[in-house]
């Protein structure tokens, strides 16, 4: 086959492939119809589907369904007297028999006068000016311990004997220092009574009174020492090495160190005395508190252990503050007759610090804790409305009402608590 003829069959082949693309394009449906010459109404499977009027059909019934779903998912309006009730503060009916049955007193808020007050906690100490540690300043052995610890002794009277070999020889040195001042004494009368009958010379006489002088001043100064260490002086020889250690005051004896055949230092500490009619009450104040409080304050003690009070006075406040608990230290000065207030024993004490005028106030068992909230019952009509306040000042017998109370209301001053009662007794049948 020459070229030629390739040619020709080529042309005749795109001839053929572009009629036919021609005829197929043209026997394919119009847009919208279904392949296959299928009829309207039928897919392309052969089954029957009106689309249109199904569509349609099923379009209104999702709007109505959707309508009445909507209905049911949005919570109808609440009427407006149940918000408002909401937000109403809670109230108690009670009547006027109710309130005198129940002991229930009402007054009115008002004006008044205030006492500054600050509460710190203390422990109660001995009074340290009316407490002493006896020693026996000088070495020896405990021959006899006449007491215990918790008598009461007088003042002088022996609470032990102890043997001292020092003592001894002070006293041993006393008499012989006694022996010199008679001696001397002698001497002095016998060379003033020559001198005054011219028959010795005035040198002798001014040398004996001179040797006298001296004599006086030895023993005077060993009685001193003897008076300092409690020891008097003996004018024997029995006993010289007993010392006998009394009470240098009158109280009780609250701590004992010693017994029998114990060796003893002079500085032992064998007991110690306290005069129990008065005690101090320590404090530690914050530093932000010192500025309200002055020597000389009124302060009530009150012990936490069992129902028992007192009246006394700051007696003292440090100049210091304490570096880790940044207080200072302050002092009340109790009076205890009867032996109450004992040392050791933890308090609480307010002080008072001057007086303060506010424009409204209510009794402190009128202000009840509700939900974490102070409140007053407030009186109005035959029911008790709870209104949330703010206190500030207060102090034994009144609380300052900073917000949420004007004064001229009537509210329940005493046995508040019983209103409460009925408030949560009436929420827990409403609840019900």
């Amino acid at each position: 086959m020459n070229s030629r003829n390739k040619l020709v069959i080529a042309a005749v082949l795109v001839v053929a492939v572009v009629l036919g693309a021609l005829i197929l394009r043209s026997g394919q449906p119009a847009a919208g119809g279904h392949g296959h010459g299928a009829e309207p109404g039928h897919d392309d499977h052969g089954h029957e589907q009106d689309k249109a009027p199904a569509k349609a059909k099923k379009d209104a019934h999702d709007h109505q369904d959707g309508g009445h779903d909507d209905e049911h998912a949005k919570p109808p309006p609440q009427p407006a007297a149940s918000v408002a009730h909401a937000d109403e503060a809670p109230r108690v009916h009670m009547t006027d028999e109710q309130l005198r049955h129940n002991g229930v007193k009402l007054a009115t808020t008002g004006p008044a006068r205030i006492a500054g007050t600050l509460v710190l906690m203390g422990e109660v100490k001995l009074n340290q000016d009316r407490s002493v540690v006896v020693t026996p300043r000088l070495a020896g052995v405990v021959q006899a311990v006449r007491v215990n610890a918790g008598d009461r002794v007088q003042q002088g009277q022996v609470l032990a004997v102890v043997t001292s070999p020092a003592l001894a020889d002070q006293r041993a040195e006393l008499l012989a220092a006694q022996k010199r001042l008679a001696l001397a004494r002698q001497t002095h009368d016998r060379e003033k009574k020559l001198w005054e009958d011219k028959i010795s010379a005035e040198q002798d006489y001014l040398a004996a009174r001179q040797a006298l002088q001296e004599a006086e001043i030895s023993v005077e100064n060993l009685r001193q020492k003897l008076a300092a260490l409690g020891a008097a002086g003996s004018a024997g020889t029995q006993g010289l090495a007993q010392l006998e250690i009394r009470a240098p005051i009158a109280g009780v004896v609250v701590d004992k160190q010693v017994s029998v055949g114990a060796a003893l230092k002079e500085d032992a500490a064998l007991f110690q005395l306290a005069d129990l009619s008065s005690v101090w009450v320590e404090l530690l104040v914050p530093a932000q508190d010192l500025a309200r409080l002055q020597a000389g304050a009124q302060a009530r003690v009150k012990a936490t252990a069992f129902d028992a009070e007192g009246e006394g006075r700051l007696g003292y406040i440090g100049a210091l503050v304490g570096e880790q608990s940044r207080s200072a230290t302050a002092r009340v000065v109790l009076a205890n007759p009867k032996g109450v207030w004992r040392p050791g024993l933890p308090v609480s004490v307010t002080l008072t610090h001057g007086e303060v005028d506010v424009p409204v106030a209510v009794t402190r068992d009128a202000v009840q804790m509700l939900e974490g909230r102070s409140v007053v019952f407030v009186r109005r009509a035959q029911q008790f409305e709870t209104l949330a306040v703010q206190t500030g000042r207060a102090d034994d017998t009144h609380i300052e009402i900073v917000q949420g109370l004007p004064a001229g209301e009537r509210y329940a001053a005493k046995n508040s608590f019983l209103v409460k009662a009925e408030l949560g007794k009436a929420e827990a049948e409403h609840a019900h």
